[in-house]
């Protein structure tokens, strides 16, 4: 039994929603959405509640549950406050500036990366050193980010890289004399 899936989730007066058999179509403040879901659930949306229920009692009607009910939440949460990622970089010379929907990002290499950001994406460089990407759509941001990340992913001797806001570095010890 999914524990997540049995929670509904609960549509603020500002978001509305429209429901068509297995597509749901989002939107609120912050923007739209539209997505449609696997067909081994079913979706009914009533009184500012869209509610989640399996078809049949299998193991993949049960994972698409509690999934399609994550999905739904995130949904609503991005369309109406949105969602946030903040990066950090840290190292000698290592910057970011953002302009023209480009991200440029000097990080120790012969050249500058230039990393082009989706229309739907707001990035804002409030210092050199710290990037904050934000929108609705919250798998679009958190993979904007990783993206971004892997660029230049934090190493353990000195922690020079680009890391997220809370991520712990796990240190190594240098050469001993």
């Amino acid at each position: 039994m999914s524990r997540v899936g049995k929670l509904p989730v609960t549509i603020p007066g500002s978001v509305k929603v429209n429901l068509d058999h297995l597509t749901l179509d989002v939107s609120g403040p912050k923007g739209s959405l539209k997505r449609t879901f696997a067909p081994e659930v079913s979706i009914k949306y009533s009184e500012n509640q869209v509610q989640v229920a399996p078809i049949e009692d299998t193991s993949r009607a049960r994972a698409m549950w509690g999934l399609t009910q994550r999905l739904i939440s995130n949904m609503v949460k991005g369309v109406s406050e949105g969602f946030t990622r903040k990066l950090e970089i840290s190292g000698v010379g290592f910057k970011a500036s953002f302009s023209d929907s480009v991200l440029v990002l000097s990080l120790g290499f012969s050249h500058d990366i230039i990393y082009a950001i989706p229309k739907d994406i707001a990035v804002v460089c409030e210092k050199p050193t710290l990037i904050s990407i934000s929108g609705c759509d919250k798998e679009l941001v958190g993979k904007i980010a990783s993206e971004i990340r892997s660029l230049k992913k934090p190493e353990p001797y000195k922690g020079k890289g680009i890391k997220y806001e809370n991520e712990k570095i796990r240190r190594k010890e240098g050469k001993k004399k």
